[in-house]
């Protein structure tokens, strides 16, 4: 484990000391510190002195409390250190003279301190809790059923304290279909939301037509051109953005799915009886979103979805597909192997969605050793026989 996240895991712990922890409790032994020691003091020798350790108590209360119980418990400090003083008739000596200057400073820095360290932690839970709201608007959460197909997913933000990167999955329902979109924004963490927002929201505006999955495909890609170049820096190439996705249509009534890919990593299909996984790869994989590809023309007329050529495979009851970006196949160890996926799925490719979902995602911290330096998202789908 690295010192950076053992000081995290420290930090956190505290904090939720500090929220959960009795007030009682929390407090317990620093008053017993500010008794024990001018208690211990009386029967020491005249040479050896420890009110001086009543700094401790403090200490201990600031790291755990706030500026009130600080406050107080740094006040019952002083008045313990007053009255070692004066049962040792050195309360007016230059050295507890000091003593007591030094423990007034110490408390009245812990007090402030505490005080500007509870409005830091408000103010960043009230942003947290803004920052959770909106990415929850951008990357809201897959259904658990939609028509006979059952949905898991796992989403895992380079950035630490975010929940959406530059990964991104979306799911919406018309009559006799459901459709699926999972995608990667060129880039990663926070800076690529806006363009995860983009993808998502063209998506989400014309997922619910009843058009075909190639139109489909090319409203997404003039949408996100349009998007990329309207909000692009002045500086900015926008070839250098783009957008890797794969679009797919599942029929309710047909054990097929079919599958649009736009420069994204096949899909798995696991079947669970044989044990065995088959990429999903399409003969003509079109470019990535936001690149400029345009309709193809016919008879000197717009043809929209022309150039999106969608590939059908099998998807039979039982079957599961595994939808991921490359942030986990490419996902390195210590040794700078990439992740296995498709080994590691069939093993477990009779396993029910969510356990299979979770069960990748630990193997992925684990293969890593919990480094994970890019936005990593799966959706593992199961045809059932009907919808319920």
């Amino acid at each position: 484990m690295s010192a950076a996240t053992t000081a995290t895991s420290v930090v956190e712990t505290l904090r939720a000391w500090r929220r959960y922890a009795p007030e009682s409790l929390r407090l317990a032994g620093p008053l017993l510190l500010v008794v024990a020691i001018p208690v211990t003091d009386w029967f020491l020798p005249p040479d050896i002195h420890l009110a001086h350790l009543l700094v401790v108590a403090v200490a201990v209360t600031a790291v755990g409390s706030g500026p009130r119980a600080t406050a107080l418990i740094g006040a019952l400090a002083v008045l313990a250190l007053v009255c070692a003083g004066l049962e040792r008739r050195t309360l007016l000596t230059e050295s507890v003279l000091v003593e007591l200057a030094a423990l007034l400073a110490v408390c009245v820095f812990l007090v402030l301190f505490t005080r500007l360290r509870d409005r830091r932690e408000r103010e960043l839970v009230r942003a947290r809790s803004v920052s959770d709201a909106a990415q929850r608007v951008v990357l809201r959460p897959l259904p658990k059923r939609a028509g006979p197909v059952t949905l898991a997913s796992h989403y895992r933000s380079a950035e630490a304290d975010t929940t959406v990167g530059g990964d991104l999955y979306a799911a919406a329902r018309i009559p006799g279909c459901t459709r699926l979109l999972i995608g990667d924004v060129r880039g990663k963490g926070l800076p690529s939301i806006s363009d995860t927002a983009i993808v998502l929201g063209a998506f989400r505006a014309a997922a619910h037509r009843r058009i075909p999955l190639p139109e489909l495909v090319a409203y997404i890609e003039d949408a996100v051109r349009w998007g990329l170049s309207e909000f692009a820096e002045p500086d900015e190439d926008a070839a250098e953005r783009f957008v890797t996705a794969a679009v797919m249509d599942i029929p309710d009534d047909e054990p097929v799915v079919h599958l649009v890919s736009c420069g994204h990593p096949p899909p798995l299909l696991l079947r669970g009886r044989t044990r065995s996984a088959l990429a999903l790869t399409v003969p003509e994989p079109s470019p990535p979103l936001g690149l400029g590809v345009r309709p193809a023309s016919v008879d000197g007329a717009q043809c929209a979805g022309c150039c999106y050529t969608p590939a059908t495979f099998p998807f039979e009851y039982g079957h599961r597909l595994v939808l991921y970006t490359d942030g986990v196949t490419e996902a390195r160890n210590a040794d700078g192997d990439f992740y296995p996926l498709a080994e590691r799925a069939t093993a477990w490719a009779d396993q029910a969605p969510d356990p299979l979902v979770e069960q990748l995602a630990a193997d992925v911290r684990a293969y890593t050793g919990g480094r994970l330096n890019d936005d990593m998202a799966m959706v593992v789908l199961q045809r059932d026989r009907t919808a319920p």
